[in-house]
């Protein structure tokens, strides 16, 4: 009989920086850990790649999936949606393998009543400057959308308490080491003697 895999749910607001720790996490863990890779119906930035990012589907697409029941969650965020195949993660727990995603706050409490066994973990700026200094960095930002993603951000930071960890992002080898860290307890706590 095959161990069932793990699922980390990561959240976090956007700018926290929390799709560099986990990529930084995985470079140690690429035969531990399949990414769940979204769906988005917004455009891609700079560099992104369809199913290796987020898989990019327009607005009428993403609608006949949902119609369908082929998401495990989904999403309205700001004036996009996002999901996650339900097919695609539950494959990957069932052969045993364990499953990392990078999730929004709502996505992560829905998982969460679907899968009760995952393990949640939120991570957060410094402060909330840097998360401001941060977004603003961005080139693909617009003033407005710096703006959205901030009160955006308030709202996400008060579900944190809601979460099994938190990590704060104020150094990448740091926060990757908490995620290893997070990594070896769930690993100790499921362990079958």
């Amino acid at each position: 009989m095959k161990k069932k895999g793990m699922v980390f749910v990561i959240s976090a607001p956007s700018g926290t920086g929390k799709t560099t720790v986990i990529k930084e996490f995985l470079k140690g863990h690429k035969d531990d850990f399949v990414e769940s890779v979204s769906v988005t119906t917004r455009e891609p930035r700079q560099g992104e790649v369809d199913g290796r990012d987020y898989y990019f589907f327009t607005k009428d697409k993403f609608r006949q999936y949902v119609k369908k029941g082929k998401f495990l969650e989904y999403a309205p965020v700001l004036d996009n949606y996002y999901g996650t195949l339900r097919e695609t993660v539950v494959k990957s727990v069932n052969a045993g393998r364990n499953v990392i995603m990078d999730i929004d706050v709502q996505g992560a409490r829905k998982i969460k009543l679907k899968l009760k066994d995952c393990v949640t973990i939120f991570i957060i700026p410094p402060s909330y400057e840097v998360l401001r200094s941060r977004l603003m960095g961005r080139r693909t930002e617009t003033a407005e959308n710096v703006r959205k993603r901030l009160t955006l951000a308030k709202k996400e930071l008060k579900e944190r308490q809601k979460y099994d960890y938190i990590i704060i992002n104020k150094d990448l080898s740091e926060a990757r080491d908490y995620l290893e860290c997070i990594y070896a307890l769930e690993g100790f706590r499921r362990y079958e003697v």
